[in-house]
Parts: C-alpha cells; sequence; structure tokens
C-alpha cells in the first residue's frame, strides 16, 4: 500500500495509474481554473471510486464557476452535463442538451447510452 508519508519517486513510478489520475485531478481542482479539460480522467478507477470523483468535480466546478470539458468513454459520467458533443471522425455530429438526445431515437448518443446498457 501507498502511504502519505511514503515519498513518491520520480515519475510516479511508484503509483499506480488509477493514483496518478487521481493527483492529476485533485491538483486540477486545487487550481480552480476557469476551464478544466478531462481526457479520460476516470479510466484507470474502479465504478465506486469514479462515482465519487465524478462528484467531487460537479461540486468544485459548480462552487468555483469552473466549466468542465469531459471526453469520456463512460458514458454515465456525462448524462447529467450541460451539454454533450458527440463526434466521429474527427467531425462534430451531434450538440445538445443529455435530455434532447436521449429522447431522440436517431440520435448517435442515444443509441450509444442504449449499447451500455446492455
Amino acid at each position: 500500500t501507498f502511504g502519505l508519508s511514503e515519498p513518491v519517486r520520480e515519475n510516479g513510478e511508484n503509483l499506480s495509474q488509477g493514483q496518478r489520475q487521481l493527483i492529476c485531478i485533485a491538483r486540477a481542482l486545487l487550481r480552480r481554473t476557469q476551464v478544466l479539460i478531462v481526457d479520460e480522467g476516470t479510466s484507470a478507477v474502479d465504478p465506486y471510486t469514479d462515482d465519487l470523483i465524478q462528484k467531487v468535480l460537479r461540486e468544485q466546478a459548480s462552487k468555483h464557476g469552473t466549466t468542465v470539458l469531459a471526453i469520456a468513454h463512460r458514458l454515465q459520467t456525462i448524462v447529467d452535463f450541460d451539454r454533450i458533443l458527440v463526434m466521429g471522425s474527427g467531425k462534430v455530429l451531434e450538440y445538445d442538451t443529455p435530455a434532447a438526445l436521449i429522447s431522440n431515437k436517431n440520435s448517435v448518443f442515444s443509441s450509444m447510452l442504449g449499447e451500455t446498457e446492455h
């Protein structure tokens, strides 16, 4: 296990990928930037930890007026965002509110979401 008094080796060699992601997210939140870009920021953590991180991200972003741009394959992590942008082959396929995309049976996002539920 890794404790708080454990020194971090160069390039975080003694940290797991998930631990590195957690440290990066913590640093980003502490900076209180206007825009936070999260690219698969929780891909190496378990679903429980992912849920906790998502909750903290939303709370802190809301509290400090931070806009969060998230690139995610876990679609459940973005269904409550203000807007969703779906891209394919480098092009914008859809851009709307989650509710509008989910309710549209022809929506790429709705289709993707349906695939993850099976």
